[in-house]
């Protein structure tokens, strides 16, 4: 059983209570060591096997501008992924250069497509209509397009993003098509990038997917005769969400990608295109868990646990059933009991965990849901008019209020017309 890295925050119970005192509960919080941790190890790793190399942080993964920024002040050069005009506007506000940035948009509306190509960040296509509409904007030096590579990976369905079901990216039959259209219409540098699936913890299978990205990389390559710039392998770096899970080797998958690039490009890497990872999820999701309450207990059909935070403070189990464990804060009993946790929303979906093994626990207990970080907060909404909760970051003792908490007059400002 691996140690979780915010063990020793957790068993603090004198900070977690004063934190529920002082900020209320549900409450996001989230360690500045840790972040930069992940950001350090992360750079270092790629930097060891691939001289040239860019990180662009996935926004999507939690857009708080702080959390950002503290990601910036351990990586300088740290540039953005960007799927939305908002998410531009958090890698500015953040500090982050978006020259060194880059737009990944999907069907993008011809307004996304303005942002992005007045913002003076590098776009990443995902489809040849995309390039039409585009076209009628302006045209960019440099552009990449997404690759489908006709295979996807993810821990489960909803985070696949590669194969024949996915919405994203274009066919590997179709890819070096596109690249020839956008070099007649007078595009002169290119890149390639290709994200197939997210939270993977299975080297071989990064090893599986570059292979398919080169692939076409070459054949794009020879299509339009000249090199690609750069090629971006996305990320999909997973963590452990569970006890018995074993953390990614980030030296030896790197190493094991560097030796694939050796096979296509030959052992002067000086000459190899330029690698590229959108990492969101690695970097973010261990550094935050959501403080919060138990607000009742039931014994129905079933036994469960009602906690302030409910599927509006943390969507990813109902949306495709994903884990996370849940602690209690404080004393623990030898005891446990199953129960279902839930929230207060009015959705059988409300749960946060099934059939989930529990020391003794009462009415007004504290407990953290782990590994929320990474879209925890960035889905989080507001069914049954319930406000967001705050966001905490903390460096050691020290806090910092990085989001307030919404307030119910808040939700309906925009009504006021």
């Amino acid at each position: 059983m691996n140690k979780h890295p915010l063990s020793n925050l957790i068993s603090n119970q004198d900070l977690l209570k004063k934190i529920a005192e002082q900020f209320g509960t549900p409450l996001y919080v989230y360690s500045e060591n840790r972040l930069k941790a992940n950001i350090s190890r992360l750079s270092t790793a790629i930097g060891n096997s691939f001289k040239n190399h860019q990180v662009y942080y996935a926004v999507k993964a939690n857009s708080n501008i702080h959390i950002i920024a503290t990601l910036k002040e351990a990586l300088h050069n740290l540039g953005c992924d960007c799927s939305s005009p908002g998410e531009l506007y958090a890698a500015k506000k953040s500090g982050i250069d978006l020259s060194k940035s880059v737009y990944t948009g999907n069907y993008e509306s011809i307004e996304d497509l303005k942002t992005a190509y007045k913002s003076d960040c590098e776009i990443n296509l995902d489809d040849i209509n995309s390039l039409n509409r585009l076209e009628t904007i302006g045209i960019p030096e440099y552009i990449s397009f997404r690759l489908n590579p006709g295979k996807g990976h993810g821990r489960f369905k909803g985070i696949m993003t590669g194969g024949k079901d996915s919405k994203f990216g274009i066919p590997k039959e179709k890819i070096t098509n596109a690249y020839k259209i956008a070099k007649k219409i007078g595009i002169k540098r290119f890149g390639l990038q290709c994200h197939a699936g997210s939270a993977t913890l299975d080297i071989d299978t990064f090893r599986e997917i570059t292979k398919l990205v080169l692939d076409s990389a070459k054949d794009i390559e020879k299509c339009i005769n000249q090199k690609l710039e750069k090629i971006s392998i996305g990320s999909g770096f997973g963590i452990p969400y569970k006890d018995n899970e074993t953390p990614l080797d980030l030296d030896l998958l790197f190493q094991k990608i560097q030796n694939i690039f050796y096979d296509y490009y030959g052992q002067d890497s000086s000459d190899w295109p330029t690698l590229c990872i959108e990492p969101g999820r690695i970097l973010v999701a261990d550094t935050g868990f959501i403080l919060t309450r138990v607000t009742g207990k039931k014994s129905s059909y079933k036994n469960f646990i009602g906690l302030d935070a409910g599927m509006e403070t943390l969507m990813r189990p109902a949306l495709y059933g994903a884990f996370h464990r849940v602690q209690k804060i404080g004393k623990e009993s030898n005891s446990t009991s199953t129960y279902d946790i839930t929230g207060r929303i009015c959705e059988n979906t409300d749960r946060i965990s099934e059939n989930y093994n529990l020391p003794k626990i009462e009415e007004g207990d504290l407990c953290a849901i782990m590994d929320t970080g990474a879209y925890g907060y960035s889905m989080s909404h507001n069914f049954n008019t319930r406000p967001r909760p705050a966001e905490i970051l903390i460096n050691n003792e020290n806090i910092k209020l990085i989001r307030k908490r919404e307030s119910i007059e808040d939700l309906f400002s925009g009504c006021d017309v």
